[in-house]
């Protein structure tokens, strides 16, 4: 626990001593220990295997299945004594103080789950049982709801004490876990269903599957990890092309999330928004640099080979399968609610809400973000903008949503960037972003 902030530390502190309290008042009589080693054995390898997660150095567990079973087969304090053996994992990445938070972690969880199971009227289960779904089903779905819900809650107010997370990113990552955890538990109800016939062949006969279960999510998480190392590198090849772009992306994608969010955006559209955010530029690999690079007004020419840069975009990731709706946006976030926009022209609701979206964050971003020909401009600036052109240039009703979230949540606001240090380095002289500055096109030009 070594760098962590006084609050988690005392957290994690007051965690384990609530678990002691608990075992050192609980009965041992009445248990079968032969029962408790083979579980406890099957919940340290279990505990052993923990899948990783998307937020740094979080992961899941596959022992929900174990700590389950023992609720049925052990009660209460048997699954607390199941839940301490989290001690022993074999994990080399953690020390000794997180070991005995994951352990008091999984002794609450389980005594509140035996508790619940044995309130509900729950009694061992046996196949063949005639009442089974009201005297095992019914109280085991609560203890599992509730071992699973006080787990991830031990979880989650560690990760925001010690600010590994924020509110958003635990809710999401609930979204994501939670209903593993909960079919990850089920199994419990499994192991304990054919253990009279099978004995502790009971446990072993299951960790096929639960192993299976454990690929599966971390494949997920893989290739969450290649779809994001993907985007970085198209990223990062857009703002080589313009030395004053860098971090861009990233923060257009930010506050395309912000607004998302606002408006109640579903996280599985958010995600794809985000990625659309990312890759909004991508086009602009096609645009000749001594375009970009130009400092005067641009001929018909130059116009439309800037113009074009959406279409571009769209082009080069239109084989990136996992980018779907994303595709929209890239291609349309220059269009204007009142028809004056381009590739297309699209007008209002034509233009795909992804699109609509990015043009709010990518604006405000480019106004207040320093570049070649000027400085970052005041966010009471911008903001002005951005009001001014509501209903023409932008959709009203997303502008309203940004202000709201920009008010609530801030702005992660572009670093200061020095002059480069080199001519050679490429930089802008004109920005297709900034309204405050628009692109001059010589006389002639529709």
């Amino acid at each position: 626990m070594r760098g962590l902030p006084l609050a988690a530390r005392a957290y994690a502190g007051g965690v384990i001593a609530l678990a002691i309290g608990v075992i050192a008042t609980s009965s041992l009589t009445g248990l079968c220990w032969p029962r408790l080693a083979v579980l406890a054995a099957l919940f340290v390898v279990t505990e052993s295997s923990a899948a990783t997660l998307t937020i740094k150095r979080a992961r899941v567990s596959m022992s929900f299945a174990a700590g389950l079973a023992a609720v049925v087969l052990a009660g209460p304090v048997g699954a607390t004594l199941i839940g301490v053996t989290a001690i022993l994992t074999g994990r080399r990445d953690i020390g000794l103080v997180k070991r005995l938070f994951n352990a008091a972690q999984y002794a609450l969880s389980g005594y509140a789950a035996g508790a619940v199971f044995q309130t509900l009227g729950g009694h061992p289960y046996r196949w063949g049982d005639a009442n089974w779904t009201g005297q095992v089903l019914g109280p085991f779905i609560g203890a599992l709801v509730t071992f699973v819900t006080v787990n991830l809650a031990l979880l989650a107010t560690v990760l925001l004490v010690s600010r590994q997370a924020t509110w958003r990113e635990i809710l999401a990552l609930g979204r994501l876990v939670f209903p593993g955890c909960l079919g990850f538990g089920m199994i419990g109800l499994l192991i304990a269903g054919i253990w009279p016939a099978a004995g502790p062949l009971s446990a072993v006969l299951v960790l096929m599957p639960v192993f299976i279960a454990r690929w599966a999510f971390t494949q997920i998480v893989a290739q969450q990890r290649a779809h994001a190392a993907t985007v970085a590198a198209l990223c990062q090849a857009v703002e080589t092309k313009d030395y004053y772009t860098r971090g861009h992306s990233e923060r257009v994608a930010y506050g395309s999330v912000m607004i998302a969010r606002q408006i109640g955006m579903r996280p599985d559209r958010i995600n794809r928004l985000r990625y659309a955010g990312m890759l909004h530029d991508v086009g602009k690999l096609g645009v000749p640099t001594k375009v970009l690079q130009k400092p005067g007004r641009l001929t018909e020419e130059e116009n439309a080979a800037v113009q074009l840069h959406p279409m571009r975009g769209e082009e080069i990731v239109r084989g990136i399968d996992f980018l779907d709706e994303a595709l929209g946006g890239i291609m349309h976030h220059h269009e204007r609610v009142d028809g004056t926009g381009y590739p297309m022209g699209l007008a209002g609701e034509e233009i795909p809400e992804f699109a609509r979206i990015l043009a709010v964050a990518d604006t405000f971003d480019a106004m207040t973000s320093t570049r070649s020909y000027r400085p970052g401009l005041p966010a009471e600036t911008a903001i002005e903008e951005l009001r001014r052109f509501a209903g023409t240039q932008f959709d009203p009703v997303l502008v309203d949503a940004f202000l709201t979230a920009l008010d609530r949540d801030g702005w992660v606001q572009a670093e200061p960037v020095p002059p480069p240090e080199s001519d050679d380095v490429e930089t802008t002289q004109q920005d297709h972003d900034d309204p405050s500055m628009p692109i001059g096109v010589e006389a002639g030009a529709p």
